[in-house]
């Protein structure tokens, strides 16, 4: 379930946790009961791996700033390493 931040007059700022059913405008504060109003904020993104996150930043960035590729992506201008090994013969072929 996600968290919701809100803000009461008297005590500040309160995290719940409510499922997205249930969220209101307001909620009453734990501490003194008053009306709180929803706070909006950034989502947590801290909980992301680092791989995916380095992804979703740079899918961001080139919607703006595409890079500029001079070659196929995945291609070596190396050639194939040839075995000399003579069971190697015996594989099957792509």
């Amino acid at each position: 379930m996600p968290t919701y931040s809100y803000r009461c007059p008297v005590c500040g700022h309160f995290d719940l946790v409510r499922p997205m059913a249930e969220v209101a405008d307001t909620a009453d504060c734990p501490a003194c009961g008053r009306d709180g109003r929803r706070v909006w904020g950034a989502p947590a993104l801290r909980g992301l791996d680092d791989g995916l996150r380095r992804a979703l930043d740079a899918g961001e960035r080139s919607a703006d700033r595409p890079d500029v590729v001079g070659a196929v992506p995945g291609r070596s201008r190396k050639a194939t390493p040839v075995t000399r090994d003579p069971r190697h013969a015996k594989l099957p072929r792509p």
